[in-house]
């Protein structure tokens, strides 16, 4: 394992840590997570182009999956040059003000992602229960002023813990435990009151992430009863499949999320090597699968892209 300088505790140079005791085989294990991070970054880009340019889904419900395919592309471009950084063996150290910016962007777009989600669930219930009334209440200047609100809350929000850590003492040895940085991460390495960063952030989640999972779950059981109650058969399962790729990626991105959390909270009891896969599957494995998701699930987008690749071939 590389050795870091832990006396120097004045440093503003932090270290990322990488897969502990695979450090031989970095090399290999970057061709799997340059292929997946190439994956993220093309399949992300692949959704925002159809729905950029095809006509037909300029529609609420595909504006809503282009900001959640720019919120994983974003997430994808703000972790990969640390991961690839580390297992490329170009580099394992961070400054603070660097590991503070990307802090704030992963949190960030974190926020962002789960704040998508919900319209989302919204755009679902008002389609099945309301649809007569769906363009009326689902208006372009009312999605701008919902992706507006989504930006602020996600992103103006943080600024005041995330802005507290450029003025604590780190007098912990400045070994991050992930191969990216985390407002969890720095606060444990502060020997500096930490009281409001830490009631803050419990607020903060209790109030987003916590609150977004509660009102997604609240308008699907809506959905249900009308759905439900209908006779026939063909029409329940057309309107249960409309729902099955937003159900499928806030079941990846919550369980990603809460799996991080669980393994931060148990950290001691666990191995290293757990700590490093469980941060990885964070930054990577929602903004891979999003894409496949709504690639495979979703016929109109399923559709395009076949048609497009079909061109360019003939």
């Amino acid at each position: 394992m590389l050795g870091f300088p832990v006396d120097d505790t004045n440093s503003s140079i932090f270290f990322l840590t990488g897969s502990p005791g695979l450090e031989w085989q970095y090399p290999w294990l970057s061709i799997p997570f340059s292929c997946i991070n190439a994956m993220v970054l093309s399949g992300n880009c692949l959704v925002l182009h159809v729905i950029w340019t095809e006509p037909s889904l300029h529609e609420p419900m595909f504006y809503f999956l282009a900001m959640l395919a720019l919120s994983d592309l974003c997430m994808g471009l703000s972790t990969v040059h640390t991961v690839l950084g580390i297992l490329w063996g170009l580099s394992q150290e961070v400054t603070l003000d660097a590991c503070i910016a990307q802090t704030y962007f992963i949190h960030g777009l974190s926020l962002t992602e789960s704040g998508v989600l919900l319209p989302m669930a919204f755009d679902q219930f008002i389609a099945i229960c309301n649809p007569l009334r769906y363009t009326s209440i689902l208006t372009n200047a009312r999605i701008i002023k919902i992706g507006l609100g989504i930006l602020g809350r996600s992103f103006m929000f943080i600024i005041s813990p995330i802005t507290h850590l450029k003025f604590f003492h780190y007098c912990h040895p400045h070994i991050l435990s992930d191969s990216f940085c985390l407002h969890q991460n720095l606060l444990r390495l502060a020997c500096s009151d930490i009281r409001f960063n830490t009631f803050y952030a419990l607020a903060l989640v209790i109030c987003t992430l916590f609150l977004d999972s509660v009102l997604i779950l609240g308008s699907y059981i809506l959905i249900l009863h009308p759905v439900l109650a209908t006779t026939s058969q063909e029409e329940r399962l057309k309107s249960l499949h409309t729902g099955v790729s937003h159900i499928c990626a806030v079941l990846v991105f919550y369980i990603s999320i809460t799996g991080l959390t669980m393994v931060h909270h148990f950290r001691k009891h666990l191995s290293p090597v757990v700590h490093i896969l469980m941060g990885n599957i964070y930054i990577i494995f929602t903004p891979l699968m999003n894409p496949i998701i709504y690639s495979v699930k979703t016929q109109q987008i399923c559709s395009r892209i076949q048609r497009w690749y079909s061109l360019k071939r003939y």
